[in-house]
């Protein structure tokens, strides 16, 4: 027997590491890779999508802007290109959800901190108020690294259109006044192809920890 088994062994090797492959591939094939779905204008709470754009189905992606940021530079697509993104919209002086919402923007900062395919963008809702000074303030205040995370503000009208055609995450009173962008507590998670993968409560931790492994499946997309 043990005669037998010698002389035939790396049969038995190769037996055994076809086997393992085989099991491999069924499981691969039970168990399909997670992959985040796409999100369009139609599969959004319509309250926070802009009229014109309610039933888009398809091709949906952030529109170009132009803003300035908490040291007065220029920011636009440009900034953000060949990179993930999560988005949010703010304003310095809010005093309920917002202070929560920087804090949990903080802890996803220090989350990628060392990952260079990922930044933070977060739109002052209030840009009339929210100065480059007033936004460098607080950048101080929260710990804000500048290097991941831009503080944007300035025209009112494309801020409310972005926040409204791009990222469908502000409602609206609609009556022209300074605070009639009504801003949620949504973080979205942007794709290097400038299209929005996930939404999430930036108000609590375990939707912060939801969003941080969402990153990993996204990242794991541009692997392959």
């Amino acid at each position: 027997m043990r005669q037998f088994f010698a002389r035939y062994k790396f049969f038995f090797v190769f037996l055994a590491l076809l086997s393992g492959l085989i099991i491999y591939l069924f499981y691969k094939a039970l168990k399909p890779e997670q992959k985040l779905p796409v999100y369009q204008p139609s599969m959004v709470n319509p309250e926070l999508v802009d009229t014109t754009i309610q039933f888009k189905r398809k091709y949906h992606t952030i529109a170009p802007f132009r803003l300035v940021n908490q040291n007065g530079d220029t920011i636009t697509e440009n900034d953000y290109q060949d990179k993930i993104y999560v988005a949010d919209f703010f304003f310095t002086t809010c005093p309920t959800i917002c202070p929560i919402m920087t804090d949990n923007m903080v802890d996803i900062q220090k989350a990628v901190a060392d990952d260079p395919e990922v930044k933070l963008l977060s739109h002052s809702v209030t840009p009339d108020i929210d100065s480059v000074a007033q936004l460098k303030k607080y950048a101080i205040e929260k710990g804000v690294d500048d290097r991941k995370w831009n503080l944007v503000t300035g025209d009112k009208k494309q801020i409310y259109e972005l926040a409204r055609k791009s990222y469908l995450a502000v409602k609206t009173t609609g009556d022209g006044g300074p605070f009639d962008m009504i801003h949620t507590e949504n973080f979205i998670l942007v794709d290097k192809e400038n299209r929005i993968r996930g939404f999430y409560d930036g108000t609590k931790e375990e939707e912060i920890e939801k969003l941080l492994e969402d990153l990993k499946i996204l990242k794991r997309e541009y692997r392959k």
